[in-house]
């Protein structure tokens, strides 16, 4: 499980942030906690609430880029081409930090990285014992025009590991050379639909790419299927069919292969289908956030999710964040992390799995837990106290 991660002139997130999941032994046990293998006590939801334009976004990415890095920089990063991450304006002479922990098997990692857009510079793997010890380091020798790295238990040939990219994560380099860790650590993990410029896959593209993975995989299909048959949205079952689409219309027999959902409906007797395509914004944004949420819930991943509430009624909130809360549905104590306008959350998390962001008068982003803003007490209506102002992350209009 995520345990916590931090970033440095991230976007709008000039100095440092910290995104903290885990729970002292104070707080009241609750569906939304969970116990780790290092028995370290984890929130299993957070969201983040603030202004448009506070950095709530830019919050969520250091995890959605480090899912990237570990699984797909190898394959995806052009060799010469910049690591898609963007600098604070008013630092784009420094580097960018991200620290990460996690827990695994029963033991705790930390992973660090800076580097700028052109090459890492720094990258790093930890594995606590009694204390936390490298698995290995990769520094990058300005002098020398080269890599030095060091392992301990990593695995990868060292011949191999000094001729890594820069731009790809050495985890990601070393699971092509089937190092048992890298390859662990490179499956998918973190399930997202933030990409480099924020949201993606959304509205009908969102939809077909949510198709093609369901069809992939029957027992996600069937889940999505119940689950949208129970949230009254007037379906009595979903569907993937196989179709065709002109990707140039210049070249009318040149078709790609896609898949379509449609959805069935009951009236008078007789049921009918209808393209997914052509149903409520709020039905095709169910059926897009879902092709994040159950494959990260079937896994124990995480799901990292801007916007969460999208076209959603907000009674619909409280059925969905509770996929996460339920054993029967989660039992592999996986996470969500997301970002959202409906204030109404604040009604069904407690002040440890929310956190407020901000923006100064220098475009500068900050965020902080509820919990650790002074006089938040846990018998109040977080709701209410929000909407009055007292917490700020509000906008000043």
């Amino acid at each position: 499980m995520l345990h916590s991660y931090a970033a440095t002139n991230f976007q709008s997130f000039r100095k440092r942030v910290e995104v903290d999941l885990r729970v002292n032994d104070r707080a009241p046990d609750t569906d939304w906690i969970a116990t780790c293998g290092t028995g370290q006590r984890v929130a299993k939801v957070l969201g983040v609430i603030g202004a448009n334009g506070s950095g709530k976004t830019a919050l969520l990415k250091p995890l959605a880029f480090l899912g990237w890095f570990f699984t797909s920089s190898f394959h995806q990063a052009q060799v010469g081409a910049d690591i898609p991450v963007h600098l604070h304006f008013a630092s784009a002479a420094e580097p960018m930090e991200i620290e990460c922990e996690a827990d695994a098997d029963g033991q705790l990692w930390r992973y660090v990285l800076r580097c700028t857009p052109q090459r890492v510079l720094h990258e790093a793997l930890y594995r606590k014992h009694e204390r936390f010890r490298y698995v290995f380091t990769r520094d990058w020798d300005e002098a020398a025009g080269a890599y030095v790295v060091r392992q301990q238990d990593f695995g990868l040939d060292p011949a191999k590991a000094v001729e890594a990219r820069p731009n790809v994560s050495l985890i990601s380099w070393a699971a092509q050379y089937g190092v048992p860790l890298a390859l662990r650590i490179a499956a998918p993990t973190v399930y997202s639909n933030i990409g480099v410029s924020g949201r993606v896959n959304s509205g009908d593209l969102g939809v077909l790419e949510a198709a093609r993975g369901f069809q992939s995989s029957a027992p996600l299909r069937a889940e999505m299927e119940r689950l949208l048959c129970s949230w009254d949205l007037g379906l009595s079952g979903v569907d993937v069919r196989e179709g065709e689409l002109t990707t140039n219309p210049l070249e009318p027999n040149q078709k790609q292969k896609i898949w379509i959902p449609f959805g069935h409906h009951k009236s008078h007797g007789q049921e009918y289908v209808l393209p997914l395509l052509l149903e409520s914004n709020g039905t095709k944004s169910a059926f897009s956030l879902l092709s994040f949420l159950l494959p990260a819930l079937s896994r124990g991943a995480v799901a990292v999710v801007d916007e969460f509430e999208s076209d959603l009624h907000p009674h619909m909130l409280d059925a969905i964040l509770g996929l996460f809360a339920s054993r029967k549905t989660n039992p592999h104590n996986a996470q969500l992390l997301f970002s959202s306008h409906a204030i109404e959350v604040l009604n069904l998390l407690d002040k440890r799995q929310v956190m407020l962001s901000e923006k100064n008068e220098d475009c500068e982003s900050s965020a902080i837990r509820l919990d650790r803003i002074e006089g938040v007490r846990s018998d109040v209506s977080l709701y209410a106290k929000y909407m009055a102002g007292a917490f700020g992350a509000v906008p000043n209009l």
